[in-house]
């Protein structure tokens, strides 16, 4: 019998996989990605009726026990990814933070593995991290390129069009202003990525600039407050992702179960839980 995992990640189905997912950033008619960290939540956003999967590195960190920022091996999170591709019929993105290795080679290996596991997308990162950088907040534009184009080559190798997110922490990092923002992207587009994800743009104003001042596909990072799904549409954005938002919620609602068990001796955080029977189901279906 047929490994249906191994039918995953054969070039054929990957390079069909990735072209179906690719065919998803429509710019006015977005992609719209609830993120899940593990094979469960995977499941549920897929069952919520999500045309594809997209992880959360923060949340996939959380879940193995390690903190957000490029703490976590590359090994333990392309394991996470790979049952997540195992687990769901969608196609899946991985956020690979800023590659999970030092240099552009190390990025190429990286894209290697993860089409080894089956997903067809990468987010991959300009911010920097701790030490690295010299304690610059953003890695220089022509080093990100590098990494960016080694990225393209190694999934080209591959014969996988895999779709290449470049994400820009200008914002979040508050390291620089809106024309840093446009200048990085089309320094990576014209490296290889596909398109461009702007976390902490939201406001219509800014957003609509970006859609017009960028080159491809513009991602942008929702949550409580920010203009609606419909709303960005409006502007022209072609991926809307919730990022670790979900899982925070998540395990707020832990956290909330947690303390009313032991401060309160009583349940009612627990009111709205999924149905045991319809949530074992879905787990135990086929993939």
């Amino acid at each position: 019998m047929t490994n249906p995992d191994s039918l995953r990640t054969n070039p054929d189905s990957l390079r069909g996989t990735a072209l179906a997912f690719r065919a998803l950033h429509v710019p006015g008619h977005p992609l719209v990605l609830p993120n899940a960290w593990d094979a469960a939540s995977a499941r549920i956003v897929e069952g919520a009726g999500a045309a594809a999967v997209a992880t959360t590195s923060a949340g996939l960190a959380w879940g193995l026990g390690t903190a957000d920022g490029d703490r976590l091996d590359r090994d333990a999170a392309l394991g996470v990814v790979g049952r997540i591709v195992a687990a769901v019929r969608v196609p899946v993105s991985a956020d690979i933070e800023s590659g999970y290795a030092q240099d552009a080679q190390g990025v190429a290996d990286t894209v290697r593995a993860v089409l080894a596991a089956g997903a067809v997308g990468v987010n991959i990162e300009d911010a920097l991290y701790g030490d690295e950088g010299g304690g610059a907040p953003l890695r220089p534009v022509a080093e990100q390129a590098e990494r960016i184009a080694a990225a393209r080559a190694a999934a080209d190798a591959a014969g996988v069009p895999l779709y290449i997110n470049a994400r820009i922490d200008t914002y979040l990092r508050g390291a620089g202003k809106i024309e840093e923002i446009l200048e990085r992207a089309a320094a990576f587009l014209a490296a290889g990525a596909d398109g461009v994800f702007v976390p902490g743009a939201v406001d219509p104003v800014t957003v609509k600039t970006l859609v017009e001042g960028i080159e491809g596909p513009l991602n942008v990072l929702v949550g409580p407050g920010a203009p609606s799904v419909a709303e960005l549409a409006a502007l022209g954005v072609a991926r809307i992702s919730a990022g670790s938002g979900i899982a925070q919620a998540a395990h707020a609602l832990v956290h909330r179960a947690a303390r009313e068990l032991l401060d309160a001796g009583t349940y009612d955080s627990l009111t709205d839980g999924l149905d045991y029977g319809e949530l074992n189901t879905l787990m135990g279906r086929s993939s």
